[in-house]
């Protein structure tokens, strides 16, 4: 997808990360846990300045989305990756990921991540890409691509 772009973001990113994750994610998180705002503006404070760099994922130019990820010598995990909903179903996170599944493969690793089983459409997108479900607990499922 050539309209797809990425960059670090930056301490000024903060509130477009946190926004994001609420128009992205918080009918899961109600589901699972209940949104209190302040507790979720907390956890994001904290995760914004201590967790591995986000990246912002560009379409067209257009802050979208972001992405974290990190790395082990054996895998490649996504932390994290929320499209706004108005670009969702346009191949983005599909594009993203499947970057994500080739940069792996050149370094000869695995990619993993967790998702909520209440997120039956990630699911369904990871399921696509060949991810297959390798564990379980009572809210998330883990998914590895070889």
């Amino acid at each position: 997808m050539e309209e797809l772009s990425f960059r670090k973001a930056d301490a000024n990113d903060s509130e477009f990360v946190f926004a994001v994750k609420e128009a992205a994610f918080r009918e899961y998180i109600e589901q699972v846990w209940g949104w209190d705002d302040s507790y979720q503006q907390e956890r994001h404070n904290t995760e914004f300045a201590s967790h591995d760099p986000h990246i912002i994922i560009q379409f067209r130019g257009i802050d979208v989305g972001f992405l974290v990820t990190s790395n082990t010598p054996d895998t490649l995990k996504v932390n994290q990756i929320f499209i706004l909903p108005e670009y969702q179903g346009k191949g983005i996170g599909s594009a993203c990921l499947t970057r994500i599944i080739d940069n792996a493969s050149l370094e000869q690793k695995s990619v993993i991540l967790q998702v909520l089983k209440v997120n039956t459409r990630a699911i369904a997108l990871y399921q696509r890409l060949g991810f297959t479900i390798v564990g379980e607990d009572s809210i998330y499922f883990q998914m590895e691509k070889r």
